[in-house]
C-alpha cells in the first residue's frame, strides 16, 4: 500500500510501497517501541518510540511534535489504507523550525527514561483531563519568556536531584489548566 515517510534531517517526504505488516513497522525504525497518532484524519502517524532517548531530529505536523522519521498511513476504521492525503498538502502542515525552548527541553529529557505521548490525569473544576509531556511543552511554549525559564529551570532540577519527571509534568499541567480557568 501507499505510504509516506518524513525524514526531518533531509526535510523531505518520500513515498513508500508498505506491506502492511507489523513486523515491517519495526524494521523501518529499527525498533520495537512505536508510537502511533491519529492526527491526520483518516491516517496513523507511526514514530520510534525512543525516538527522544536516542535524540531525533523534532519537527512539527500541525501542532503536534514528532521526532525521527515517521510513517504515515490512511486508516479506514481499524484498517490500514493507502495513504489519502496529497503530498503537497502533507508538506503544508510540516514545519522544521524548532525554537529554543523546545530544543532545551528535549536535550534536558533526553536522557531520561520518558515517552512524550504517554497520558496522565490532571484536575480540571470536577472533571478530570487526560494530557501527556508534549502537551505541556508545547502549552509552556506558547508563555512568556520568563515563564519558559522557571519551566527549563524546575525541570533541570528535578533531573538533578533525581526526582519523578511524571510529577513534575503533572504539576505543570495543573498549573496549565489553572492558569486557563482564571
Amino acid at each position: 500500500m501507499k505510504a509516506y515517510s518524513i525524514n526531518p534531517k533531509t526535510k523531505s517526504i518520500e513515498t513508500q510501497d508498505f506491506d502492511g505488516q507489523v513486523n515491517s513497522i519495526y524494521t523501518f525504525f529499527n525498533s520495537i517501541l512505536v508510537d502511533t497518532s491519529d492526527i491526520l484524519h483518516e491516517h496513523i502517524i507511526y514514530t520510534n518510540g525512543n525516538a527522544l532517548s536516542t535524540t531525533h531530529t523534532p519537527y512539527f505536523i500541525g501542532q503536534q511534535l514528532f521526532l525521527g522519521e515517521s510513517l504515515i498511513l490512511g486508516q479506514n476504521g481499524l484498517e490500514e489504507v493507502d495513504v489519502k492525503i496529497h503530498e503537497n498538502e502533507l508538506e503544508k502542515l510540516i514545519s522544521y523550525d524548532i525554537n529554543d525552548f523546545y530544543k532545551k527541553a528535549l536535550d534536558s529529557l533526553a536522557l531520561q527514561d520518558i515517552n512524550l505521548y504517554k497520558t496522565f490525569e490532571v484536575n480540571d473544576n470536577d472533571s478530570r483531563l487526560l494530557l501527556n509531556y508534549e502537551w505541556v511543552i508545547y502549552t509552556f511554549n506558547m508563555a512568556d519568556v520568563k515563564t519558559q525559564n522557571y519551566f527549563l529551570i524546575e525541570l533541570d532540577k528535578i533531573i538533578d536531584e533525581q526526582k519523578s519527571i511524571e510529577e513534575h509534568f503533572q504539576k505543570m499541567a495543573q498549573l496549565a489548566v489553572n492558569a486557563g480557568n482564571i
